[in-house]
């Protein structure tokens, strides 16, 4: 078997179907390759921050390892921002780039460069592929390490003339991992958790990405446990239409240590650390409080505070064998445990009349009031629909207003790299065909992202693309007005402007063939969202908002 051939084998052993990629010259016998491949589809991107995202999305949506391919030092670089992203967000990918032939390496031609040392800070693991007998085991290992715990991208440098070498290389057998089992100490954690007066489960995205949501409920509602989503959260890890639900912990250590204040147990699962984005002196965890940690990564276990009790083990197999061992615990409890769930229940629907009377009341023409958009948006959603969310300041009240249940219905990326939202909506749809995809985009992240409208068009995705349009870096003013005392300074900086020239959203779209439409009201985009569904091409929503900062009673600030 030749190189290139053992390449395409392990690919479809490994479940690869589709390769995301954007290819140059070294890439070129990697293409050569895919045309008697019928069985593996070559998406292209136009810009490799755009294919990287595609993957991401890709690998979320199937459960599986997504693999890309770039070109030399250039798209690697160009893709770095991608890696950096999945890194965060431990989406298992495999990423090749093509190094140029190494007969005249030694003599630095263009398009060569260290490709390793390159990826190195944003993968979590590299190979430098010099042998042709070599390929194939370490893409085995490649796939391996992108899905063991904690999950990321894996990143192979392939030198273009060793995939046409004319030499028979050994192919290893694929290996079956088995999935981590439960953890251990499960009975003391269990008299933990049942001891508490007021416990608090925070859910991380390890939980969604074991497929835990159930077991997690199953667990909240037998405590009765107020219920938070880590800072963030990059997917749905526990139904925000559940009672116990209590929102999603703020970014900034002062406040999450003044939520959880409340309570005298947290139970802390899949979550990275507390991913505190501003600086507030003082530790998360509120004295005195007893903490118990779970993660499938023995790394995450008292990294930054510490525990009274660390878990190690799958998140799914351990709350599914904790659950029972609970039980026997809360026997004559279950009168105190349902009067603070109803409590729970109360605070919860209180604060959502309270956010949708503030956002009804907003509602009125366009420039739309950021609450009443995403909330007219939300009315439309379809039941079964997956919400990509890359709006940052909208986003925040988008959370507030978004009601979900089942499971892989949102998609967010925590590691900050902008303009993932329109690739990582593609490759969303593109992993599950069944389910209508509504990207929420901020306007500056469009543009971040721009070149992946063409990729919907040419591959057909039909995706909805809503494009929160201020016409500048809301965040940005937002942090800026924190750190003045001096009012009349608010919102006067330089080079957060969107315009002029304003941004028309339409006619980027329509460059790359796409259908538009411009919203004057929050009953059109609620109209145009109940649509998502019907769809067979996808279509670029641009909603006019207002720029102005005011807060709402909800806490959000538009």
């Amino acid at each position: 078997m030749k190189p290139v051939e053992a390449l395409l084998t392990v690919l479809r052993q490994e479940g690869v179907d589709k390769v995301f990629g954007n290819p140059g010259t070294t890439e070129l016998p990697f293409v050569d390759a895919l045309v008697e491949a019928a069985d593996i589809e070559y998406v292209l991107g136009l810009q490799e921050g755009s294919v990287v995202a595609m993957a991401d999305g890709y690998a979320r949506a199937t459960g599986r390892t997504g693999f890309v391919s770039l070109h030399v030092a250039a798209g690697l670089a160009n893709g770095l921002v991608g890696l950096l992203n999945a890194s965060r967000s431990r989406t298992p990918l495999v990423v090749t780039a093509g190094q140029q032939d190494r007969r005249h390496l030694v003599q630095d031609p263009m398009l060569s460069g260290d490709l390793v040392g390159l990826a190195k800070a944003a993968v979590k693991h590299t190979f430098d592929v010099q042998r042709a007998h070599d390929l194939p085991i370490l893409l085995r290992r490649a796939f391996h390490l992108a899905q063991q715990p904690p999950a990321g991208p894996v990143f192979l440098a392939i030198p273009m003339d060793l995939l046409t070498e004319d030499t028979d290389v050994d192919l290893p057998a694929r290996s079956t991992l088995a999935p981590p089992g439960p953890a251990t100490a499960l009975d003391a954690a269990a008299a933990v958790l049942a001891g508490a007066t007021s416990p608090a489960v925070v859910a991380g995205d390890g939980v969604g990405r074991d497929d835990a949501v159930a077991e997690l409920v199953a667990l909240a509602e037998a405590l009765g446990a107020t219920t938070y989503h880590q800072p963030m959260n990059d997917g749905l890890d526990f139904p925000t239409a559940h009672p116990l639900y209590a929102g999603t912990l703020v970014p900034v250590t002062a406040r999450i240590r003044e939520t959880l204040a409340a309570h005298d147990v947290v139970f802390i699962i899949g979550c990275h650390a507390f991913m505190a984005h501003h600086y507030t002196p003082g530790p998360a965890i509120p004295p005195g409080t007893r903490v118990v940690q779970l993660d499938s990564d023995h790394a995450e276990i008292g990294r930054n505070f510490g525990v009274e009790l660390g878990l190690v083990g799958g998140v799914r197999a351990t709350l599914a064998a904790l659950l029972p061992r609970l039980r026997p615990h809360l026997a004559g409890r279950t009168d105190r445990i349902a009067e603070r769930a109803a409590a729970t229940a109360a605070r919860t629907a209180a604060g959502h009349a309270r956010t949708d009377a503030t956002a009804r009341a907003a509602y009125g023409p366009a420039p739309l009031d950021p609450l009443a958009a995403v909330h007219a948006l939300v009315a439309g959603l379809p039941d079964d629909a997956v919400v990509v969310e890359e709006a940052i300041t909208t986003g925040v009240l988008l959370r507030q207003v978004l009601r979900q249940s089942r499971p892989k219905s949102f998609v967010h990326t925590v590691g900050g790299g902008l303009g993932s939202g329109i690739g990582a909506a593609v490759g969303s749809r593109l992993g599950d065909p069944t389910r209508p995809v509504v990207a929420v985009l901020g306007d500056g992240c469009t543009m971040f992202g721009l070149q992946g409208l063409w990729s919907a068009v040419r591959h057909e995705v039909p995706v909805t693309f809503v494009v929160m349009n201020n016409g500048e870096y809301r965040t940005l003013k937002e942090t800026l007005d924190t750190w003045q005392s001096n009012a009349t300074r608010a919102g006067h900086y330089p080079g957060l402007e969107l315009g002029p020239p304003a941004l028309d959203f339409g006619r980027a779209a329509g460059f790359f063939g796409m259908d538009t439409v411009r919203i004057a009201d929050p009953g059109e985009l609620t109209e145009v969202i109940a649509k998502s569904g019907q769809r067979d091409t996808p279509l670029l929503v641009e909603v006019p908002i207002t720029s102005h900062r005011h807060e709402h009673p909800a806490g959000g600030i538009a």
